[in-house]
C-alpha cells in the first residue's frame, strides 16, 4: 500500500519527482504473489486503484539503486541494517520523517482483518507528506 500511496502522491508533482520509480520489496516477501484483497480494498476506498503489484523480496542491488528505504517497522529496518552491505545512506521508517510523530512504527496488518488495513493505509498516508518533502531535497 505504502508504494501507491507514495506513487500517487507524487503524480501530483511536477519533474523530476513525479519521475521518480518506486519500487516495493520485503524482507521476508516471496515473489510474485499479489497484493491482498484488503490492501486493494482499502487502497480503492480512498480512490487509488492498486495495479498490478506482486511481491519481490529485497536483495542489495535494490537498495543499492534506492533514492529512499522506507519500512514499516523498526524490526524491518534492524534487519536491513544487518543484512545490506553496504547500509543505505537514506533508510528510515515510513513515518520517521514527520515532524513530532506519535508513533512510528506502523503494525503490519498481513492476515489481519480489514479494519486493520485501513489503519495501516492511513498511518501512511499521514506520513507520505513529508516523505514527498524529503524527496525534493534529494532530488534537483
Amino acid at each position: 500500500m505504502g508504494a501507491a500511496l507514495l506513487r500517487h502522491a507524487l503524480a501530483a508533482e511536477p519533474e523530476p519527482l513525479r519521475s521518480i520509480p518506486i519500487l516495493s520489496a520485503g524482507v521476508s516477501a516471496r515473489s510474485g504473489a499479489p497484493m491482498t484483497d484488503y490492501s486493494v480494498a482499502a487502497l480503492k476506498k480512498v480512490g487509488i486503484a492498486a495495479g498490478s503489484h506482486t511481491s519481490r523480496p529485497l536483495t542489495q542491488e535494490l537498495l543499492d539503486g534506492a533514492i529512499l528505504v522506507l519500512c514499516m517497522t523498526d524490526s524491518h529496518k534492524a534487519t536491513i541494517q544487518a543484512i545490506a552491505d553496504p547500509e543505505p545512506k537514506n533508510l528510515y521508517l515510513f513515518r520517521e520523517l514527520m515532524k513530532n510523530p506519535k508513533y512510528l512504527d506502523i503494525a503490519d496488518p498481513y492476515g489481519g482483518p480489514f479494519p486493520a488495513y485501513e489503519t495501516s493505509r492511513d498511518e501512511m498516508v499521514e506520513a507520505v507528506p513529508s516523505i514527498v518533502q524529503f524527496l525534493k531535497t534529494q532530488i534537483r
